[in-house]
């Protein structure tokens, strides 16, 4: 009787998933066709960024950005790559619901995730983030602010960082509620995509915000650890997700594929780059040579992998 109920259980989660996958790609959208937002969940909803680089035309909507919608108030992952984006992300908010904006997640300190934030001060919200994150927005952010600049011209304006009132020690893991029953799970992370990441997990429905943890077509980026993002993925591989948003990409496989496809070109990367170093390759040499067997397997492969390849080898040169 049991087994019959567990079969049962995991037909349903099975058909749950297929049809999920399904809105995430054919759902239209719950605002305009300016700044499309799709509905995960009953109370998710998520922002696919683009995968083109950043301009005028973009304006840096390069994430995926979202919010959760709870009972007693409304928690943002993530608020885009401008301070416009950001203006989008909270209008659109605002076209669904009347609820105080009592959070905005911080998943790391890049420019695609966080430019966006000062859209929200107008909310008085908490500004979540770990607690390596403001040290890395103070150290690059005349790097960070030049460049939207340059990119964006007088677009940009409005756009700055913004320091997180409540901070989340790696390792530790914040709970939240947005109604009594509503339960939020932020936990911090040793290093791994950067040596500051967040993750957000919606326990009630059941959904997990990944940040760039996980990439979904788009090539993975090492900013910090190699062998420790590894092990972070193993971690994740364990997981029982079954509902996920990547911090890039529209999830259209499988939360398993999702992360052995990354796990995949990390074990590439880390093998190749040891070798060369080992055979004694130099690095301007190994940058053309190692991991391009994964190049026609992820988007915008030629723009990030040489970083990646570079990130890597200044770490395990000193192995």
């Amino acid at each position: 009787m049991k087994k019959s109920k567990d079969m049962l259980k995991n037909v349903r989660r099975l058909g749950y998933f297929i049809g999920t996958m399904a809105f995430f790609i054919f759902a239209a959208p719950v605002c305009s066709q300016s700044f499309e937002i799709k509905r995960v969940t009953e109370r998710n909803f998520v922002h696919f960024g683009v995968n083109d680089e950043r301009s005028t035309r973009n304006l840096g909507d390069n994430a995926n950005i979202g919010f959760i919608i709870g009972d007693k108030c409304v928690l943002v992952v993530d608020a885009g790559g401008s301070f416009k984006i950001g203006v989008k992300l909270r209008e659109a908010i605002r076209s669904i619901t009347d609820k105080p904006i009592c959070y905005v997640v911080i998943t790391h300190a890049h420019p695609d995730h966080f430019f966006g934030a000062s859209a929200f001060l107008k909310d008085r919200p908490k500004f979540i983030g770990h607690e390596g994150l403001y040290s890395r927005l103070k150290s690059r952010q005349q790097f960070y602010k030049k460049s939207l600049f340059e990119d964006l011209g007088k677009l940009a304006e409005g756009s700055d960082i913004i320091k997180p009132e409540i901070i989340i020690k790696a390792g530790d893991t914040l709970s939240l509620f947005l109604g009594s029953a509503h339960e939020i799970l932020i936990k911090a992370w040793r290093p791994a995509h950067t040596d500051h990441d967040l993750s957000v997990f919606d326990k009630k429905e059941g959904v997990f915000w990944t940040g760039d943890l996980l990439f979904v077509g788009h090539i993975p980026i090492l900013d910090s650890n190699i062998k420790s993002f590894i092990s972070v993925l193993e971690e994740l591989y364990k997981m029982p997700i079954e509902l996920f948003i990547p911090g890039h990409g529209v999830p259209k496989i499988n939360w398993l594929e999702a992360i052995k496809k990354q796990k995949n070109y990390f074990h590439i990367l880390l093998e190749q780059t040891r070798n060369a170093i080992r055979s004694g390759t130099r690095l301007m040499d190994g940058v053309h040579s190692i991991g391009w067997s994964e190049k026609n397997k992820w988007i915008n492969f030629e723009n990030f992998h040489r970083r990646n390849v570079t990130t890597a080898w200044t770490e395990l040169e000193w192995e």
